[in-house]
């Protein structure tokens, strides 16, 4: 099954802060693994605002990521009263994954390219930890089976990204309707859209058991009623 792709196309694709960082900004080493803790580092928030100011990303792209941050870290909390999910859940982990998702979006728009597979080498590279990467790569789309007892991270991303417009939490069935607006100028894009839809929606309803919520109808606490 082919993933759905970008809308941006063409141009060269940057490598990393050399290509797209701020101007004169010094190389950034990230940490190493942990052995003696076990896990790989995980940024601060603070520190994914700075990979934010690092890579120039625009004010409207940092409130969406902000907002997606926020439902993957909601999702995260929920999932911890599953006992099946002791130990399989960062939050911090999932949260940074979470706020760097787009880090590569603006940068594709303007010169063409796949900002998720982008932004996961940009993320890889900031970050050292391949799980956070792993949830950049796969939030437009997940090829493998929808499991979020073993792939959480990735699979919450991608959802929270999924409830996300612009910066308001809204129904699948909203975000969608503005992707097959702003996207679906031809038949193999729409039929993309259809799938990652589908496969959203059944996302939403394993996380939903997973979670023992109806998340189709949470708006999070946004404070804005779910569209």
């Amino acid at each position: 099954m082919e993933q759905p792709k970008d809308k941006a196309r063409g141009g060269q694709e940057g490598s990393g802060p050399a290509s797209h960082g701020a101007p004169g900004a010094a190389p950034f080493a990230p940490p190493e693994y942990d052995a003696s803790a076990n896990h790989w580092p995980v940024p601060s928030e603070q520190m994914c605002q700075e990979f934010w100011d690092r890579y120039l990303m625009p004010e409207h792209i940092r409130r969406h990521s902000a907002m997606v941050g926020d439902l993957a870290v909601a999702i995260s909390e929920m999932s911890l009263s599953n006992a099946a999910m002791n130990g399989r859940v960062n939050v911090d982990e999932v949260r940074a994954s979470a706020l760097l998702h787009d880090l590569a979006k603006a940068y594709t728009i303007r010169y063409g390219g796949q900002h998720a597979a982008l932004g996961a080498a940009w993320a890889q590279d900031l970050t050292g930890n391949p799980a956070i990467a792993q949830g950049v790569m796969h939030h437009v789309w997940w090829p493998w089976e929808v499991d979020p007892e073993r792939y959480f991270l990735p699979l919450a991303v991608l959802y929270a990204d999924k409830r996300v417009r612009h910066d308001a939490v809204v129904s699948l069935g909203a975000r969608y309707s503005d992707l097959f607006e702003r996207y679906g100028k031809t038949p193999s894009i729409v039929e993309r859209i259809k799938m990652s839809l589908a496969q959203a929606r059944a996302l939403e309803e394993t996380l939903s058991d997973l979670v023992g919520e109806n998340l189709h109808a949470c708006d999070f606490g946004s404070r804005r009623l779910v569209q």
